[in-house]
């Protein structure tokens, strides 16, 4: 059961993502705080690689791999990254923004060093 809740979980975040990252969002007001996107790009990124691990944590054999981690983690990359393309290449509001990028990163980083200081890791199973 908990494996299809991760899985479920991850795959409609992963959709959010999608769906707020590809329409135009020109007349939402984004307050005053500078680079408020690239905030919620990091933690709509930090999100997605915890949901991503814990689905691949419970389909581990190995209680003790670092492999759910490391393929979360690319994964929420990789993803970032498509989307940025699909923002340059399919929409006409929207454009590629490495910082976006960067953005992601950081937030999936943030979540391999929670998992990693946290013991994670070795404790969800």
């Amino acid at each position: 059961m908990r494996k299809q809740l991760y899985f479920w979980a991850a795959l409609l975040w992963a959709g959010t993502i999608a769906f707020f990252c590809l329409v135009q969002l020109n007349n939402v007001p984004m307050g005053t705080v500078s680079n408020l996107d690239k905030l919620v790009h990091a933690f709509f990124h930090f999100v997605l690689t915890f949901f991503c691990f814990l689905f691949l944590k419970s389909r581990a054999n190995n209680p003790n791999s670092f492999l759910p981690l490391i393929a979360s983690f690319l994964f929420s990359v990789f993803f970032g990254i498509g989307i940025e393309i699909a923002q340059e290449l399919f929409t006409k509001t929207r454009h590629a923004e490495v910082f976006d990028v960067l953005a992601n990163l950081s937030g999936a980083t943030l979540t391999v060093v929670m998992v990693l200081l946290f013991g994670l890791n070795t404790k969800l199973r």
